[in-house]
């Protein structure tokens, strides 16, 4: 989106409207633990913009509860939890949160039919359809100048199609300064770190060479830690699905594009191709080999990531963003053997692999403020407090002093105390705002003292950081970091991607992709479990399935907005 040139006038821009409006207050001082008061003056004598919790002509900070649904598995922080603590303290906001717990469609269906709407909720299309969020963009112009400047190069992106209003704040994408990449979060074939080095750290590059290794490895070790060793997992639950529907577009060299592949700008669906059932296939003949988890398709998300944390799962399909928590576990464990490489695997050596892309702007999820929330100016406000440098600082770092520090060069480092700290899922709870944070509006890049927005991507900080078991295993391949695996990505279509594409529900189009779903989530279960002489069989009566549904209403809407975003986000 925007050069280089104009990214540096967004971070300057920024700096100017938190400098001008005394956002400092709100920030906080981290370098020497004394923070000034919400709504306070700044050093110059300007006038401050008026802080969420403070009312007009008062310094005095004011406290407020704001209801959060968040749409996903969670828990809930420690009553003392420091940070929240800290934004309480420092802006009277208190955050009362519900985590998804079950089938989310079921529990959005019961928030719509009821109106039952909490002040803030995480984003989704269901919720925009319903009319469940309010217009955010008049609020964000006259209440929000740091916002306004954060989203400014993805204004248009972020304006829904149907009728030209903003109604959630992305939570990724926006980018700032220098892009760091020490930190791969995509999707890829993952395999734990022991299989390679077992075999004398070889170059994976195709799906054969891929489960030819995970099964010598669990043949030589079938049990692991005195558990059995499982060879391959598949996540499918819920909105999660990816794990079983996704891989065929990144073997033929695709980018994540969700249910379809786009050639030249035209999408067409590929879960009835010929490449689709030569993965599917191949999953039959692992299965029959033993190496599939015989209760993969009977498990809940909770449930996978268990496996994962026990250390006895070689292999998965996912996104990394998906499973860190089971990664932390590991690590906390002192397993980092058993923590996962990604691999950017292809059918064919000719395959150039295409998993990484560059960063794309998460219009699906991040937050947006409900129809029934009281106070809206009062919630802008306080989203435009954080995504001030400060509070960023302290969302993604911590406090300086107890979680990071500064080195001579003025950069900021860990102690390796701090590092088995920031892994552990109990200290975070009480010493991280992790939940909110991962649906807030963030900068992501570097800020603009040119550090990293976070530890992971601190080349300096990723390195020192590093097990002498991840030292070792990176010099063996020659690599810096493991998102070496994967090739450099292109530049982005200017469409992408298409799984952000809302299909409207109640629309033809949504309808078909939901059948096609629940016909995917049916049959392929089946075809990787039959008898390899009945997968045909099985293939045959799945595609023959999909061609009864109105594929082509789902198509056309993809398509219909892959036009209308090359013509309006070109601009």
């Amino acid at each position: 989106m925007g050069g280089k040139t104009k990214r540096t006038f967004k971070v300057s821009l920024m700096l100017m409207l938190s400098l001008s409006f005394a956002l400092a207050g709100c920030g906080g001082n981290n370098n020497n633990g004394n923070s000034s008061s919400a709504g306070e003056g700044d050093k110059s004598g300007n006038a401050a913009t008026q802080t969420a919790g403070s009312d007009a002509g008062s310094d005095k900070v004011k406290p407020f509860e704001v209801s959060v649904f968040i749409g996903a598995a969670g828990q809930q922080p420690t009553p003392d939890n420091k940070i929240y603590k800290k934004i309480k303290e420092e802006t009277g906001a208190t955050f009362n949160m519900e985590f998804l717990a079950g089938d989310i469609n079921q529990k959005l269906g019961v928030m719509i039919a009821g109106q039952d709407y909490p002040d803030l909720i995480t984003g989704n299309a269901k919720l925009v359809t319903a009319g469940a969020y309010i217009p955010l963009e008049d609020l964000i112009e006259e209440h929000a100048p740091n916002l306004k400047a954060h989203y400014a190069d993805y204004w248009n992106m972020m304006k829904d199609p149907s009728d030209g209003h903003i109604y959630v704040l992305p939570n990724y994408g926006v980018y700032n300064g220098k892009v760091n990449s020490s930190y791969y979060s995509g999707p890829a074939f993952w395999v734990q770190k022991a299989v390679l080095k077992e075999f004398g750290y070889p170059k994976i590059k195709t799906l054969d060479e891929y489960f030819d290794l995970i099964a010598k490895y669990k043949e030589k070790y079938p049990t692991i830690d005195g558990s059995p060793t499982i060879g391959f997992e598949i996540l499918n639950y819920d909105w999660k699905n990816w794990g079983l529907f996704n891989p065929p577009q990144h073997l033929i060299g695709h980018p994540n594009d969700g249910g379809v592949v786009v050639n030249d700008g035209v999408a067409e669906i590929f879960a009835d191709k010929d490449y689709a059932k030569k993965y599917y296939q191949k999953l039959n003949e692992v299965n029959e080999r033993g190496l599939l988890d015989k209760e993969t398709f009977v498990q809940n998300s909770d449930q996978y990531l268990a496996k994962l944390s026990s250390g006895t799962v070689l292999g998965m399909f996912d996104q990394h963003w998906n499973f860190g928590t089971a990664e932390d576990a590991l690590t906390t464990q002192g397993k980092i053997e058993r923590t996962y490489v990604g691999l950017p695997l292809v059918y064919d050596t000719a395959t150039k692999d295409y998993y990484r892309d560059r960063p794309v702007l998460n219009l699906n999820n991040g937050f947006g403020i409900s129809i029934n929330a009281k106070d809206p100016v009062k919630i802008i406000k306080l989203l435009e407090t954080l995504i001030s440098e400060d509070w960023q600082k302290t969302l993604a770092w911590g406090i300086e002093g107890e979680d990071y520090y500064l080195n001579e060069e003025g950069r900021f480092m860990r102690t390796q105390e701090q590092r088995d700290q920031a892994t552990d899922a109990t200290w975070q709870l009480a010493n991280k705002a992790k939940s909110m944070f991962e649906y807030l509006p963030k900068i992501e890049g570097s800020y603009s003292d040119g550090n990293a927005t976070g530890p992971a991507e601190q080349p300096e900080e990723y390195q020192a950081g590093l097990k002498p078991y991840d030292k070792e295993f990176l010099d063996a391949y020659g690599f810096q970091t493991y998102v070496d695996f994967f090739s450099e990505p292109p530049q982005n279509p200017v469409y992408y991607p298409a799984w952000s594409i809302d299909l409207i529900d109640g629309s033809d189009a949504k309808i078909a992709n939901t059948k096609l779903n629940e016909l995917s989530t049916k049959f392929l279960p089946q075809a990787i479990l039959a008898k390899p002489a009945d997968f045909d069989k099985v293939w045959n009566d799945y595609t023959s399935e999909i061609g009864k549904v109105n594929i082509k209403a789902y198509e056309d809407r993809i398509n219909e907005l892959i036009k209308w975003r090359i013509d309006n986000w070109s601009k």
